[in-house]
């Protein structure tokens, strides 16, 4: 198949070249250039998004927010231009729920069929074809392009239409943000107490308290390596929207707002481009005590 890929960066660049290794041709495109890496037989660098667009019959982005996603898809030599009736556009990036609506809405007005397919799993899980993918589109779309998702992740879900995978992804950074403060707090508690950290840590793997985030980012705090990862201006943008929705839905989200006033404070710090399992910088700080 012929694919577009838009964003190459830390997740979209092992992303495409997982796409490449199942055998497809991709046209690709980025604001900061194509990697040399990944030009090839393969591998196409295009001068636009829209020159992507005109080439691939399924044209993916992988962009920071929602500004971004817009901009390549409706600005000036955007995805819109290019394409063609039936094509598909699919959105893999992690952003606002109700813009996705009306980007979707503008896509399907030109004959064309749009999902958004945001990931979590962070790079890791992009080069190990791991990404959970969750989805939102008509079935049909679905069942066009889920093969190249299974070239991408292990876990895709069509969770309803438009707007539903960005729904879900939001849901999905607001377990994530608070299981991480709920690490940060138990082995912060551990050290202050006298207590080993990291024999903590693996006593607790055994037991209820188990997950993916106390064996990951649990590692993370003890041995202090917050190179990211994934960035905690980036879970600043995914709780933004958690709480922008929460304001529109009536509803209260109090401890995913402490969970981001933590990421405000490694930021006011320093910390924006820290990997967001430094949240536990921000308690330390609170208690004059680091983990060790």
């Amino acid at each position: 198949m012929k694919i577009g890929f838009i964003g190459l960066g830390i997740m979209g660049r092992p992303m495409a070249q997982n796409l490449m290794k199942g055998g497809h041709t991709l046209y690709l495109f980025s604001r900061s250039g194509v990697p040399q890496d990944l030009v090839g037989d393969q591998g196409i660098a295009c001068k636009t998004a829209k020159e992507v667009a005109q080439n691939a019959e399924v044209t993916i982005t992988m962009v920071p927010d929602t500004p971004h996603v817009e901009s390549v898809l409706f600005g000036k030599d955007g995805v819109a231009e290019g394409l063609s009736q039936g094509k598909i556009v699919v959105d893999m990036s992690s952003i606002s729920p109700i813009e996705t609506k009306k980007f979707a809405e503008r896509i399907n007005k030109l004959g064309c069929e749009y999902i958004d397919a945001p990931v979590s799993g962070g790079e890791v899980g992009a080069k190990n074809a791991a990404l959970t993918i969750m989805c939102g589109g008509t079935e049909a779309a679905f069942a066009k392009v889920k093969p190249l998702f299974e070239l991408m992740g292990k876990n895709i879900t069509l969770v309803g239409g438009n707007g539903d995978g960005q729904t879900c992804k939001v849901a999905n950074q607001i377990i994530v943000a608070l299981t991480i403060e709920a690490v940060g707090e138990a082995l912060l508690f551990a050290s202050k107490a006298g207590a080993d950290p990291a024999k903590v840590r693996q006593a607790l793997m055994g037991g209820f308290a188990s997950s993916k985030i106390l064996e990951v980012h649990g590692e993370r705090m003890i041995k202090r390596t917050f190179n990211p990862g994934f960035r905690i201006e980036l879970h600043q943008k995914d709780l933004n929207l958690a709480l922008s929705g929460a304001r529109a839905l009536g509803i209260s989200l109090p401890n995913t707002a402490t969970c981001q006033e933590l990421f405000n404070a490694c930021a006011a710090n320093g910390g924006s481009a820290w990997d967001h399992s430094a949240m536990v910088r921000a308690l330390e700080m609170l208690a004059k005590h680091e983990i060790h």
